[in-house]
């Protein structure tokens, strides 16, 4: 069973940067689209963006492109999310996700992943 693990997770001001990873047990992810969710309490987890299993592919949502970069490195089995800029409005609980499908464009729904890492809270101050 693939186990992913996201850390970097924390508490900054307004305007300030995080770094998230997340640390995937196997190398069969290597082979497979990845995403970062996220959600607040009392609300439907949503898409944050998602990369393809080579990298030549990504997705944002609207709010944060331009702010907010993923990448992976499948050599570490590790995907990251660069987060610039933060805001108030983008504090919430990450959590990463895997698919199972090999080579399969990345997908924007919470649906289509099968694997899922526990989350890390992030947390802006304003």
């Amino acid at each position: 069973q693939v186990q992913l693990v996201e850390s970097g997770g924390g508490l900054v001001q307004a305007g300030g940067s995080l770094r998230l990873s997340c640390a995937a047990s196997e190398r069969t992810l290597s082979n497979s689209a990845m995403g970062w969710f996220r959600q607040i309490p009392g609300k439907e987890r949503e898409f944050v963006a998602a990369i393809n299993w080579n990298a030549s592919k990504t997705y944002y949502r609207d709010s944060v492109k331009g702010r907010f970069t993923i990448s992976r490195d499948n050599a570490k089995n590790t995907m990251y999310l660069q987060m610039n800029n933060l805001k108030p409005e983008d504090s919430a609980v990450y959590y990463c996700a895997g698919d199972r499908r090999f080579y399969m464009p990345p997908a924007l729904g919470a649906a289509s992943y099968a694997y899922w890492g526990p989350g890390t809270q992030v947390t802006v101050s304003s």
